[in-house]
């Protein structure tokens, strides 16, 4: 069986979800419940014969030692994160606790669960590090998608302890011989995601009548991720990737979070119209930008493609029109 964190949030519910659907193997969920984390993503799951949930904190050392000796992983995948950048700003102690500290954690239990094992499982073990692009730090325009390679340069709370967390896995791969994989993602979107990033956020507020907000001049740039691409690949990435590699993971779809708004609002006239018969353009806002608000991230994506195989399905136009049919059903 494999040993998800953090599998009651967004990606986590999505990985746990498509793995069970795709795989005979059995799967022990691993979730604090805060306020990200909602059982209800699992609950089609509820009564799989092979999915267990176990509600816990990965910072809780006797209870991961004991989910590890009694259920006998042979990987954890860990996604277990605070994510919010705007909550990191406000309330940065509850990520170093988390991402930090929880991350560290989680490796003592599964070093000394792993250096127990008997030779051959040792070698297949894998403890798969799930990351993001924020960690390198905002890109000039000109600049190229960063590659595996590229330093570490974070610019605000949650990415620091994002990159700490690395730092930690990789550190725990080059002293104690730990068999690790890191993957860094780009912007993830899709179903069921808490209400506080972008998507969610415009797409309650469009339904309610109320402001659809952006920061700034609205010109950020991400690379939208189809939640459901993210999991295929990290599922070849934990099939066959190289251990102590790292893979980068994005779609190569890069407008600015202005144009994202604008293609939403456009997709909600169409399966949401307002009641007015008026266009959700007109409840666009702009709002004072966020401190320190990265410019832009990319990510070279060339690795995991030639190593692995792995191609996007989802168009940014699939993957938005799925989402916001989603949300309006939803809501």
């Amino acid at each position: 069986m494999i040993l998800v964190t953090g599998a009651a949030g967004f990606i986590g519910s999505h990985f746990v979800l498509d793995w069970l659907a795709t795989h005979g193997e059995p799967v022990l969920s691993l979730d604090a419940l805060t306020y990200a984390g909602n059982r209800d993503h699992l609950a089609s799951v509820a009564a799989h014969p092979l999915h267990t949930f176990v509600h816990g904190d990965v910072t809780d050392s006797a209870l991961v030692e004991h989910l590890l000796r009694q259920h006998a992983p042979r990987a954890v995948v860990h996604f277990a994160a605070e994510s919010h950048v705007d909550r990191s700003i406000a309330s940065p102690e509850a990520f170093l606790q988390t991402n930090v500290v929880g991350t560290f954690r989680l490796l003592e239990a599964v070093r000394g669960y792993w250096a127990a094992l008997p030779a051959t499982q040792r070698a297949a073990f894998r403890f798969l590090q799930v990351s993001t692009d924020e960690v390198y730090g905002s890109l000039p325009p000109e600049a190229p998608p960063a590659p595996e390679a590229a330093s570490y340069a974070p610019g605000n709370p949650y990415s620091a302890t994002k990159a700490a967390a690395d730092h930690l896995v990789r550190a725990w791969h080059h002293t104690y011989g730990l068999p690790v994989l890191v993957t860094h993602c780009s912007n993830n979107y899709g179903p069921h995601q808490y209400r506080e990033k972008l998507l969610p956020c415009l797409l309650e507020n469009a339904c309610a009548g109320k402001p659809l907000p952006v920061y700034g001049d609205g010109l950020q740039v991400r690379d939208w991720l189809y939640v459901k691409d993210h999991t295929a690949a990290l599922r070849r990435v934990l099939e066959g990737g190289r251990v102590g590699a790292s893979y980068h993971i994005a779609a190569g779809n890069q407008p600015t979070n202005l144009e994202v708004v604008h293609t939403v609002c456009r997709l909600l006239d169409e399966l949401h119209p307002r009641a007015d018969g008026g266009s959700y353009l007109q409840q666009v806002t702009h709002v004072p930008d966020r401190p320190g608000h990265d410019r832009r991230y990319a990510l070279d994506t060339r690795k995991l493609r030639q190593e692995l195989g792995w191609q996007p399905e989802v168009s940014l136009e699939e993957g938005l029109r799925a989402t916001v049919g989603w949300y309006v059903k939803n809501l």
